[in-house]
């Protein structure tokens, strides 16, 4: 019990969310329901494909980008890198200003960047949406006609904003990778046994990668879930907590871990308790930091985003806007997984990341 104190404020039980299934569409029923299916596909295609340049100079926008970008998770950087290069392939002139801050506990710096964000009156505006006060900005946002709104990492839209929704939601679907993940862990431990899961804050993505999967596990398993963290996205915090568990029970198949950053957390308790191998823990998203904790043998397995496409989906649907072709935009972009665990053959590994970081594997 000595790690208790250190995390009293980070540890909760069974506790709920601000998030329920019924406020948000999932990708194919929101497609099927506004008949976007078609425009989906052909979006994704232009993604795929080669840069076709404008031929002529547009006049330039302002994008103002606010990103929880300073965690040890690469994603967010990744994303800026790759949306960057596109556009200078597509011959857009473009001013971009930006704004960082850590995710998870720094909701009112991430405000302040908003307001200022704001009043810059920026043509595009890319941000994303984990917790309740996020959703006034972006309300706040979406009634000004002037600025179009990007919501990144996440791809579900909200019911409540019925046909006012944001000019596309961009990303990678928690709920898609979560269960590639947890069909894994229910093969490998044949169903049965107990496990932990490490959230990150209470929120959007927590729900989405953490709850769901537990619903998911629950359904088509015995496996049962014994611990439940929150870590406000913090390596330390995810330690201290997987040292906590550890010390009240560690008679659990896996660590079921929400983000980079807190697997990285885990693996360094689990090397602690000479735990690293016998209990397996996972990566989300598969950043350059989980590739290189694969290849050493200390992570399991992880779900690896195809990264790069949504900086370059960004800037397409930025491209077809000032085209005035913004009928070719879909409401969703949502980026494809692999599934890459710590045997995988190496020369399959590079190919991935090939795919991944077409734009910013030398970044």
């Amino acid at each position: 019990m000595k790690y208790l104190p250190k995390i009293l404020l980070l540890f909760f039980m069974l506790t709920t969310l601000n998030a329920t299934n019924s406020e948000y569409y999932q990708v194919k029923e929101y497609l099927e329901k506004n008949k976007q299916e078609y425009k989906y596909n052909e979006f994704k295609r232009t993604v795929k494909e080669n840069a076709q340049a404008l031929e002529k100079k547009n006049k330039k926008i302002k994008v103002v980008l606010v990103y929880p970008a300073n965690q040890i998770s690469d994603y967010w950087r990744k994303s800026k890198i790759s949306f960057e290069k596109r556009l200078k392939e597509l011959n857009i002139d473009y001013e971009l200003i930006e704004f960082f801050s850590k995710p998870a506990i720094e909701i009112k710096e991430q405000s302040r960047h908003l307001m200022k964000a704001l009043k810059l009156n920026p043509d595009y505006l890319i941000f994303t949406l984990d917790a309740n006060k996020h959703k006034k900005f972006i309300e706040r946002i979406i009634s000004k006609k002037k600025t179009k709104l990007i919501l990144q990492n996440i791809t579900t839209p909200i019911k409540a904003w019925g046909e006012r929704q944001p000019f596309i939601y961009v990303g990678f679907d928690h709920y898609k990778g979560s269960k590639l993940l947890a069909d894994y862990y229910i093969k490998q431990t044949n169903g049965k046994g107990n496990y932990a899961v490490l959230y990150g804050s209470k929120g959007y993505v927590s729900f989405m990668r953490g709850n769901k999967f537990i619903d998911y596990i629950r359904k088509n398993s015995e496996l049962k879930v014994i611990h439940e963290y929150y870590t406000d996205v913090n390596k330390e915090k995810a330690k201290n907590a997987t040292l906590d568990l550890l010390d009240r029970d560690s008679n659990i198949k896996f660590i079921y871990a929400c983000t980079t950053d807190i697997a990285m957390g885990a693996i360094e308790a689990l090397k602690e308790k000479n735990l690293l191998g016998k209990i397996k823990v996972n990566g989300w998203g598969g950043g350059s930091k989980e590739l290189e904790a694969i290849e050493r043998g200390e992570l399991d397995i992880t779900v690896m985003r195809m990264n790069d496409d949504n900086g370059v989906a960004m800037a397409e649907a930025i491209k077809f806007d000032i085209s005035n072709q913004s009928y070719k935009v879909p409401t969703i972009y949502s980026g494809e997984f692999a599934l890459v665990n710590k045997n995988i053959d190496k020369t399959e590994l590079e190919n991935l990341k090939n795919i991944a970081f077409r734009y910013t594997k030398d970044d």
